[in-house]
């Protein structure tokens, strides 16, 4: 009887390359990323702990007027002001943040059971910036934040006649 061998040598038809192994990586880098870390975690609940204010103090208030902000039937939004009742500005269009600047207002008031009949207040501060804030709840947004030509949407109720 015959008996057949088969050859089962790994044949390859693709070279091989042989790879650096990669070496440990350096343990000077490691401790400095650890210790930098660790430094900032440290900073953080430092601060937290101590109860330091980060946040910078409003300038004085230069001029505020209190507005009121109705939808009307064509999609615009009525801009009155509170004091004398009158309309000063009627805002057409997405205008989309100064919509939602409101929306996010108007849905934390009726989240805590107010409606829309008491004024927000515009503030102008000493510094040039804006505030719009709602006295019923207590938020308030700083309007500069969001960049001079999302401002200027609302700056233009203050001098509005």
């Amino acid at each position: 009887m015959m008996s057949a061998t088969l050859n089962t040598a790994a044949t390859s038809t693709h070279a091989t390359h042989a790879t650096p192994a990669a070496g440990p990586f350096p343990r000077r880098a490691l401790i400095a990323v650890g210790a930098l870390l660790m430094v900032a975690v440290l900073g953080a609940a430092a601060v937290r702990i101590v109860g330091v204010d980060i946040r910078t103090p409003d300038a004085a208030a230069s001029v505020t007027r209190e507005l009121r902000f109705e939808d009307r039937a064509d999609g615009s939004v009525a801009v009155i002001d509170a004091r004398s009742g009158s309309t000063i500005d009627t805002v057409n269009g997405e205008a989309g943040f100064f919509r939602g600047t409101l929306r996010g207002l108007a849905r934390e008031r009726r989240r805590m059971g107010f409606g829309p009949e008491a004024a927000f207040h515009l503030i102008g501060r000493a510094d040039g910036r804006l505030t719009l804030a709602d006295p019923a709840t207590g938020q308030r947004v700083d309007l500069a934040s969001f960049g001079p030509t999302n401002a200027a949407i609302f700056a233009r109720f203050l001098s509005a006649r």
